[in-house]
């Protein structure tokens, strides 16, 4: 389908109306649909994007699931494309940038003023609230004009089109394959976010990471752009222990050949660690993460728990050996200061998360979801 074609008027909408396709889901747990849809044109502080490609993310699993998104809803979170149209009120970008799209923040609060926006105190509405924080509206509707949930973190971008805000996109070169980059905007950038900008790994420093998918996978490859003396994976799967050595570790370890996890993170490297990430969620691993620490260590959450787990740590231990504990939000980052410093660790080869992609096409969504979730493929890509 051409350009012109996908952006032809729908009959009956508004003026400037565009139509495409999204892959919607009106039941919890249930299959994507591939629907004709309708798109308004962009507000004043909005943009009109044409979808070049969409990670496939953990959130977007556990979203389709139990988690309380409303229905019907559009998911989709790391989209990457080209600008369409801009709204009277955008300064930054243009028609023909290309762009990745990332969490939604409220630019107002005392967080997004500090430079924080992934701790925006209105972070949940905006990024799951499935509508336009001001008015509840949604920019997406049927064929038939029935609503349908669109600002999932300010994007929904599991489609051909989507309305973005301009604070959510960051314009990249046009020399990176576009198709690809949009894990840049959460799962790649949490990663590697977490080591560089949450951690503050530093030379010579020792890294435990637990879990080797995506977002384990990228704070591989930044511990090594950080010029970490050790950096220690821990790992069930063997095809991504040799994957993460690959990428710059230095050890991986399957946790299902020893009795003792911790002693074996200890004895890879100098007796513990300096820095540990957990990207489980898993109460269990966690308890392992941080005995792994040296004093003064630090240990970084960024997993899903289960909602009723606690944290497994004894807060004697903590004081005893001045070790900390905290949880991180898409890697600390400010995205359009990091998306743009990642993408060019792509362009130099310090950052090949190529190699954790699999495309598949859009209509092979609900393949690439059973992919994601039986651990066949590290990073879903769909591409548009």
């Amino acid at each position: 389908m051409s350009i012109a074609d996908a952006l032809r008027e729908s009959p009956g909408a508004d003026r400037g109306a565009v139509a495409g396709r999204a892959a919607v889901l009106s039941s919890p747990g249930g299959v994507f649909s591939i629907e004709e849809i309708t798109l308004q044109k962009p507000r004043r502080d909005e943009i009109l994007v044409r979808v070049a490609g969409v990670g496939v993310c953990h959130t977007d699993v556990v979203c389709r699931g139990d988690f309380p998104v409303p229905l019907p809803i559009v998911l989709g979170h790391e989209g990457a494309g080209v600008v369409e149209a801009v709204g009277a009120g955008v300064t930054r970008l243009r028609p023909g940038d290309h762009v990745v799209l990332s969490f939604d923040s409220c630019g107002a609060c005392p967080n997004c003023a500090r430079a924080a926006p992934s701790y925006c105190f209105n972070f949940m509405a905006a990024n799951f609230g499935g509508v336009r924080p001001g008015d509840g509206s949604t920019p997406m509707s049927r064929r038939d004009g029935g609503a349908v949930n669109a600002r999932f973190f300010g994007q929904s971008s599991f489609a051909t089109h989507l309305i973005a805000r301009e604070r959510n996109a960051v314009a990249v070169p046009k020399d990176a394959p576009l198709d690809i980059l949009g894990p840049l905007g959460c799962g790649i950038q949490t990663g590697a976010g977490s080591i560089l900008n949450s951690l503050r790994v530093g030379r010579g420093d020792a890294v435990a990471i637990f879990g080797a998918g995506a977002v384990g996978l990228s704070a591989v490859m930044a511990a090594r752009i950080a010029e970490a003396a050790h950096v220690i994976v821990v790992e069930p799967n063997p095809e991504r222990r040799a994957l993460a050595l690959e990428l710059g570790a230095t050890a991986a370890l399957d946790p299902r050949s020893t009795e003792d996890v911790v002693a074996a993170v200890k004895a890879a490297g100098p007796g513990g660690v300096t820095h540990a990430l957990d990207t489980t969620g898993i109460p269990a691993v966690i308890g392992s993460a941080f005995q792994t620490l040296l004093p003064n260590g630090q240990l970084g959450l960024v997993g899903m728990p289960p909602p009723d787990a606690a944290l497994p740590v004894n807060i004697m231990d903590m004081l005893a050996r001045g070790v900390g504990v905290k949880a991180y939000v898409e890697g600390d980052s400010d995205p359009e200061i990091f998306i743009p410093q990642l993408v060019g660790y792509y362009l130099d080869g310090r950052l090949p998360f190529d190699r954790l992609v699999k495309r598949y096409r859009l209509e092979d969504i609900n393949q690439a979801f059973d992919d994601t979730t039986t651990g066949k493929s590290i990073k879903p890509v769909l591409v548009i």
